[in-house]
């Protein structure tokens, strides 16, 4: 019996540690914006805060071009994500169900693009894009992003693709259907979770996604949120109350769409690793 508790206390113990180190500090940050100035900087600290204040807030997103860059970012983050889910269902679809020379090759490169770092290619796309002609336009990062999501994407969606059985396509092909509306009719609707679980991955992505824009776009006009953060603290110097704020706002989005789409999303994470 000693052994039975012992067996199911360490991992209840061990997740309640993990959970306050990784909450703790966003439980701070969001309380720190919403506190006074005189409660910041103290010394002793105010773990529950009583006086509410929205000032910070305010302050934050009165900045100059602040919805500006909500909106670069956003227009970015939605675009690459949607690209990425359309390129991504076709690839895995043909990776799943067709058989071609070189199939393990394709499937073995984009195993090698996804663990490669982004960051050791900037210097070429950044001559890329500046042979283009396109500095400080958001159409490059919009591509970019969208490559950078590409291998997850394709190889999670693979195994969803993989785990529908061939007889539900092929009973609605032989009641007339061709092999698109087998695919858009059978396979589509049984690929919610996977489509949760990747758009949430490229939309954490892409939201907060910053060597590319510092490297490529100069202009504030077409920079994004991420960019803006790392600057706020040298524009409204230790104002720590606007700089909390400003980081809560950030959050805000990625927070929200994760509540939403939490249990879909694992389901999805975990059925597209271990099938196919």
């Amino acid at each position: 019996m000693r052994r039975s508790l012992f067996s199911r206390f360490w991992p209840n113990a061990t997740a309640i540690v993990l959970f306050v180190g990784f909450a703790f500090p966003v439980y701070w940050m969001f309380s720190t914006a919403f506190k006074p100035s005189g409660d910041i900087i103290t010394d002793t600290p105010v773990w529950f805060p009583t006086d509410v204040t929205l000032d910070h807030f305010k302050k934050a997103m009165a900045a100059d071009h602040f919805w500006t860059l909500v909106r670069n970012s956003l227009t970015v983050t939605i675009v690459s994500v949607v690209l990425s889910l359309v390129i991504a269902l076709l690839a895995s679809f043909a990776m799943a169900r067709m058989r071609f020379k070189g199939r393990r090759g394709v499937l073995l490169t984009f195993m090698v693009a996804q663990m490669a770092p982004w960051e050791v290619m900037i210097i070429a796309v950044y001559m890329l894009v500046r042979d283009s002609d396109m500095l400080n336009s958001l159409v490059p990062l919009t591509v970019f992003y969208m490559m950078m999501m590409l291998p997850f994407t394709i190889l999670t969606l693979r195994g969803y693709v993989a785990a529908v059985p061939k007889e539900l396509e092929e009973s609605a092909m032989v009641d007339g259907c061709t092999r698109t509306q087998a695919f858009v009719k059978v396979i589509f609707p049984l690929l919610g979770p996977g489509l949760m679980a990747t758009s949430l991955f490229g939309f954490i992505t892409a939201w907060n996604e910053f060597p590319l824009v510092l490297i490529l776009n100069k202009d504030i006009e077409s920079q994004t949120l991420p960019l803006w953060l790392s600057q706020f603290q040298t524009a409204f110097g230790d104002d720590w109350g606007a700089t909390m704020a400003a980081s809560s706002l950030f959050a805000v989005p990625i927070l929200i769409l994760f509540i939403y789409l939490q249990r879909k999303a694992v389901s999805g994470l975990t059925s597209g690793a271990v099938k196919g």
